[in-house]
Order: structure tokens, then C-alpha cells, then sequence
């Protein structure tokens, strides 16, 4: 699929398990199946990147869906986040998660070691070779590509509170699939 589904971003975000997040950096291909990830809600969401505005830092936020966004989280790791809503709306989903389907050995040579390596969002970024400099590219063109399944997943949706946050993190709008073994 060369689009993202459309609709309000915690349920974009349930759409999101499953997918293929895959990366290409110098022939260099690695690939894993999001498992985890965590819905904002734009300018309305207190805990956004969004609220209040448009800013330099945020920016790719606003673009149309399918743009990646990546910032630095506490100065220290990389995050990623799909873009999905309008244009000007600042709707996204963090990536937090995902199992290695391509490239394990290329993961585990970025991350330093053979365990935990995208079981959260900064590990993800690092496994995946997500460096800010793809910050504002296209998932559908370009080195970082999402290939969203036109089927949803089978596997059962759990859904909680959003983590490392200080605002609405009660929100439901944490979901997660355990992929079968």
C-alpha cells in the first residue's frame, strides 16, 4: 500500500501494527514488523509535539500523511513518528516497537548487542539506522519506506496508557500486538 488508511489517529495507529517499517542506507537493508506504537493527537493533544504550534523542531508534523518525523528524545536517542493525518494538523504516531523480519545481523551490529533490539523507540531507530537526517522524507519514497498491510492484523490489539510522557498519558492510545512466534 503506497498510502496510509485514513481516519482519526488512534485508529490509524491500530493500523500501523504489522506494517513493514523498512530501511535501505548504503545497499545495507533492514526491516522489522511494528509491534508497538502510540497515537497523538495534533494541536488538541496536550502531550503532542503539536500542541501549540507549528515550531522548527516540529515541523514535519504538519506535512501531509506518510512523512516521517524524528526528533531526539531527552537529547540522547532518535524517535520516529508517521505522519497521519491532513496537512496542518500535526497528527502522528510514534513508532515504540517493532521484531526484526530483515537485516538481525545489521541490528545487532547498530545496537551493540543480540537482545532487546527494537523493543522500544529509540532502540528501533538505532537498529533501524533512523537518524534525524530523515526527518521530513517520505515513508513512501526515499532510504526509510512503511508498507502498511490493505488487511489489518489478525492478532488481538491491546491498548493502554501512553508512557514516558507527563501530560494524558492516560489516554488509551498505546497499542500493541504480541506477534505470534
Amino acid at each position: 500500500m503506497t498510502s496510509l488508511p485514513e481516519g482519526p489517529v488512534e485508529e490509524v495507529a491500530k493500523r500501523l501494527l504489522g506494517a513493514r517499517l523498512r530501511t535501505e542506507f548504503a545497499g545495507v537493508l533492514t526491516e522489522v514488523m511494528l509491534t508497538e506504537v502510540e497515537a497523538y493527537g495534533g494541536g488538541d493533544d496536550p502531550a503532542s509535539h503539536a500542541f501549540g504550534g507549528v515550531n522548527e523542531r516540529n515541523r514535519a508534523m504538519f506535512g501531509p500523511a506518510g512523512t516521517l518525523y524524528v526528533y531526539r528524545s531527552y537529547g540522547v536517542h532518535w524517535c520516529a513518528n508517521v505522519v497521519t493525518g491532513a496537512v496542518g494538523t500535526g497528527e502522528a504516531v510514534l513508532l515504540r516497537a517493532g521484531v526484526p523480519t530483515e537485516g538481525e545481523e545489521t541490528m545487532q551490529r547498530r545496537r551493540g548487542r543480540t537482545d532487546h533490539l527494537c523493543d522500544g523507540p529509540g532502540k528501533l531507530c538505532q537498529a533501524l539506522g533512523i537518524t534525524g537526517n530523515q526527518n521530513g522524507t517520505s515513508l513512501f519514497e526515499g532510504p526509510v519506506r512503511l508498507h502498511v498491510s490493505a488487511v489489518p492484523p489478525s492478532q488481538t490489539v491491546l491498548a493502554g496508557g501512553r508512557v514516558g510522557i507527563s501530560r494524558e498519558k492516560e489516554r488509551p492510545w498505546r497499542f500493541t500486538i504480541i506477534p505470534s512466534s
